[in-house]
């Protein structure tokens, strides 16, 4: 049996054993901004959003609902959220093959968070040099105070992100009224206690090792991967040997080993090492070493997104059955949650007999039926429904001709009578009809058999 080979890679000289990440600019770092800000707006102002007084999106375990963009959801239309997280999970694995984690380093809400730490951190102690600098020494006068400010704002941030997180499953302003009138609950302050520690834990202290030993996704990335999968890739050929001279003899390679690279990984790791787990394709290397680059006037693309294969000369096509199948599932999947809404539950009607008694006689020419009624709407145009019945000749519903929104939710009592002259179960439909709006049940309705 062939053993796997087994590479041990040293750690890096040109990293502390804590990462101080050395912002850099670039092609990949403004398309990170573009991704990455326009989410962190659509996170913070989303939950304030209302249509008709109602949330635009709120899930409310309370009411046994969830607020989709404007339209209300039951606990009956779950399989529709159940389809959005496959489609989710599809096009999550497609990128994945395709073209690595770049989930990982342009929309991960972790690798979100972080940066916006980073920079927090950098604009109150300075650049990465400096706050490696002063990593060690007391703290004490201005060092004191630019860390506390750091700490405070990260703090700040994270009770933000928290009080948002929680608007998202209790209405937002009532939230925001009860903290500032210190009318919250007891769990509710608990519950925002624990979100904003993790926020700071996650995004301000713990960072990369949440990507690489908490992270689901980092653990089977590999499996995603094959020989055409894109990803942040270090071109050996072109780079190796490594030199800051360039030989005359053209023996050193294009690499000048000035550990850029390195500086700038949020996970501190060194692409020229080969693929690696911790990686998150952010393309903050490719930034770093394509700017030096342009400085020694060498081609750039010593480290890029490209394939095992690109990178072996060898041919290596886009789209391959892999892809084409995961992109098929997402495709599928979509359409069904398409449908799912155009077709969603808007009123759920349950309905019961009388089980003590299946039927019973009002007189020598009458026989009726009991029944309970319990309606959940969840159209928030739905407030009086007009009850009916059809489908049994000179048949009588009695009970409340109208059905309120105050009465949803609650059992209510109603009987249904018809002549004796019935020879047989007849089956009948009751009607739930509004202004636009109609939705019927069907029922037996039980007589004597001659």
């Amino acid at each position: 049996m062939q053993k796997i080979p087994v590479q041990i890679i040293e750690p890096s000289s040109f990293v502390d054993s804590k990462i101080h990440v050395r912002l850099t600019e670039g092609f990949f770092q403004q398309c990170r901004r573009l991704i990455s800000w326009p989410l962190l707006i659509i996170y913070f102002a989303l939950v304030w959003l209302q249509v008709d007084g109602q949330p635009w999106l709120l899930f409310d375990f309370s009411q046994r609902r969830i607020l989709l963009f404007g339209t209300s959801l039951s606990w009956h239309d779950l399989p529709l959220l159940a389809g959005i997280m496959i489609a989710g999970t599809s096009l999550l694995f497609f990128m994945a093959v395709g073209w690595g984690r770049i989930w990982c380093g342009f929309a991960c809400p972790q690798s979100i968070w972080t940066w916006v730490f980073i920079r927090i951190e950098q604009w109150t102690e300075g650049r990465a040099n400096i706050r490696a600098r002063h990593e060690h020494q007391p703290l004490r006068g201005g060092l004191f105070i630019r860390r506390l400010s750091k700490h405070l704002l990260w703090i700040s941030f994270s009770i933000v992100t928290a009080v948002t997180f929680t608007g998202y499953f209790i209405p937002v302003r009532e939230l925001v009224t009860d903290l500032f009138t210190w009318q919250a609950s007891t769990v509710t302050l608990g519950w925002l206690t624990c979100m904003a520690a993790l926020t700071y834990l996650n995004a301000g202290l713990v960072r990369e090792k949440i990507c690489l030993h908490a992270c689901p996704y980092a653990r089977f990335q590999s499996v995603m991967f094959d020989d055409q999968t894109r990803t942040v890739s270090y071109d050996k050929r072109r780079g190796e040997p490594r030199s800051n001279k360039r030989m005359a003899d053209g023996s050193s390679g294009d690499c000048v080993d000035c550990g850029l690279c390195v500086q700038v990984c949020p996970t501190g790791i060194d692409i020229r090492d080969g693929l690696q787990a911790a990686c998150i394709d952010c393309g903050a290397c490719i930034d770093a070493c394509d700017a030096v680059m342009d400085k020694i006037h060498r081609p750039k693309g010593l480290i890029k997104f490209c394939s095992e294969d690109q990178l072996a000369k060898r041919r290596s096509p886009v789209w391959r059955p892999r892809l084409i199948g995961y992109s098929l599932v997402f495709l599928s999947t979509s359409a069904a949650v398409v449908y799912g809404f155009s077709n969603k539950t808007e009123l759920l009607v349950e309905i019961r007999r009388d089980r003590g008694q299946l039927f019973h006689q009002r007189d020598e020419k009458t026989i009726c039926n009991r029944y309970l009624f319990k309606l959940e709407s969840f159209n928030p145009e739905l407030q009086r429904l007009h009850v009916t019945i059809s489908g049994l000749k000179g048949a009588e519903l009695e009970g409340g001709e109208y059905i309120s929104a105050d009465n949803f939710g609650q059992w209510l009592p109603y009987r249904i009578c018809a002549a004796t002259s019935l020879i047989e179960n007849k089956t009948l439909r009751i009607h739930f009809r509004s202004e636009n709006f109609e939705h019927y049940k069907s029922t037996t309705f039980l007589t004597k058999k001659r």
